[in-house]
């Protein structure tokens, strides 16, 4: 089934992370060759995490992102309160075994183009690679710019692409050909892995997303380029008080 078939079918979207949630993580490191570690390093560094702090991590999938935001310390001090949320049970239900004990860290199944909170809830809020995924990104990003505290940051960790014709090039054939077989070995469900790589190949580039980013109320967006720019590190602030209207 293609990303566009897909789309239109969320619950089968959620099913098929269902289905791969079990080894999710290992087959992740192994498709991106260990970067997925300096990844979640960088963007944690991004989200800098302060104590006492409430930051959503949407997309958290088994919360792996989740459990580096939490227990980040800066000065000695620890980080800060996380909810890990994300659209598939199955995700969720592995998060809380593997974080389990964890106080830090709060699961939940939510939907991120109608997120179950309030206004202005978070002070940071961030999604890893999961933003794609979702049926109608700007309603996401419109949804994450309305949960935020005024003056809160987000940050976004996602697929992109490099600015070098042949890192590029190399990029897509690894995305068509070498990421299924690799998919075959290492998931238990090949399939999933051939509707991510459509997904990271139909994603827009990092100045689109950047647009979306001011277009849903962000200020001071920015990015930067991990891995070559295989990787876009997306950062923006909700202003700290109402914009005049055009």
């Amino acid at each position: 089934m293609s990303k566009a078939d897909l789309s239109k079918q969320p619950a089968q979207v959620s099913a098929m992370f269902d289905d791969v949630s079990t080894h999710y993580d290992r087959t992740n490191n192994v498709l991106s060759a260990g970067n997925d570690v300096l990844w979640r390093i960088a963007t944690t560094k991004a989200v800098s995490p302060r104590p006492g702090e409430r930051i959503l991590d949407l997309a958290a999938g088994t919360g792996t992102s989740s459990a580096s935001l939490a227990r980040h310390v800066k000065n000695g001090v620890g980080g800060a309160h996380v909810v890990a949320a994300d659209f598939s049970p199955g995700m969720i239900e592995v998060g809380k075994r593997q974080q389990a004990g964890n106080p830090n860290i709060e699961f939940i199944v939510a939907d991120g183009m109608n997120l179950p909170f309030g206004d202005n809830q978070f002070d940071a809020v961030t999604i890893s690679f999961g933003l794609r995924n979702i049926v109608d990104p700007k309603v996401a990003l419109g949804e994450l710019y309305r949960v935020t505290k005024p003056g809160g940051r987000i940050v976004i960790c996602e697929f992109s692409t490099p600015p070098f014709t042949p890192i590029r090039v190399g990029y897509s054939t690894y995305l068509q050909r070498v990421m299924p077989a690799v998919a075959r070995v290492a998931s238990s469900n090949p399939a999933a892995y051939i509707y991510l790589a459509e997904s990271i190949k139909d994603w827009p580039n990092q100045t689109t997303l950047s647009r979306w980013l001011s277009e849903a109320g962000f200020q001071q967006v920015g990015y930067r380029n991990l891995t070559f720019g295989i990787v876009a590190l997306h950062r923006g602030v909700k202003p700290s008080s109402p914009q005049p209207t055009q």
